[in-house]
């Protein structure tokens, strides 16, 4: 899978995790007409986008995505392509802290809550970070894939060739 793809599915599926946790938090909250949850719960999301728009706000790559870039292992052909499994097996604490989270829900409607708004924060401060890794490929000429590894292992990257782009520039000379 590529590393961009990864990043993507990521923040889609912080994105998704973050809606359903909210939901389920306000639908315990509703069930113990708890109003005070709500406007706190309410605020504790409006401070992550806040602070997660304000974190992912820029164009370059962040220090960990660029290190595991530069770390990455030169190669000649494609890995193993299986999406599904890279994004499990990459993405699983998110399913886990999901479906926990969620799981508690109608015991302590505040956990879903806490929750939400950190998954608020991961998708938005990540949400830039494919468009970075997109501009490193064009750049380079190269493409990043994931390399299989132990889910408990950091992710790794494989280095393939790919298609560099040549932008011109105003007087028609390209740039390198």
């Amino acid at each position: 899978m590529r590393f961009v793809d990864l990043l993507r599915t990521a923040v889609l599926l912080c994105g998704g995790a973050a809606s359903t946790l909210a939901v389920l938090c306000l639908i315990g909250a509703s069930q113990d007409a708890d109003e005070k949850l709500v406007v706190y719960a309410t605020a504790w999301w409006l401070i992550a986008s806040i602070l997660g728009s304000y974190l992912g706000r820029r164009n370059e790559a962040s220090p960990p995505i660029a290190r595991l870039l530069a770390d990455s292992k030169a190669a000649t052909m494609m890995p193993e392509l299986r999406p599904g499994a890279v994004v499990v097996n990459r993405l699983w604490p998110l399913l886990v802290a999901t479906l926990l989270a969620g799981g508690l829900a109608f015991l302590a409607p505040q956990i879903p809550g806490i929750a939400a708004g950190f998954t608020i924060l991961w998708a938005l401060t990540w949400r830039r970070q494919d468009q970075a890794v997109v501009a490193i490929e064009e750049r380079d000429g190269v493409q990043f894939y994931v390399e299989r590894t132990s889910p408990l292992q950091p992710v790794k990257l494989v280095r393939v060739p790919g298609l560099r782009r040549e932008v011109p520039s105003l007087d028609g000379v390209p740039r390198p």
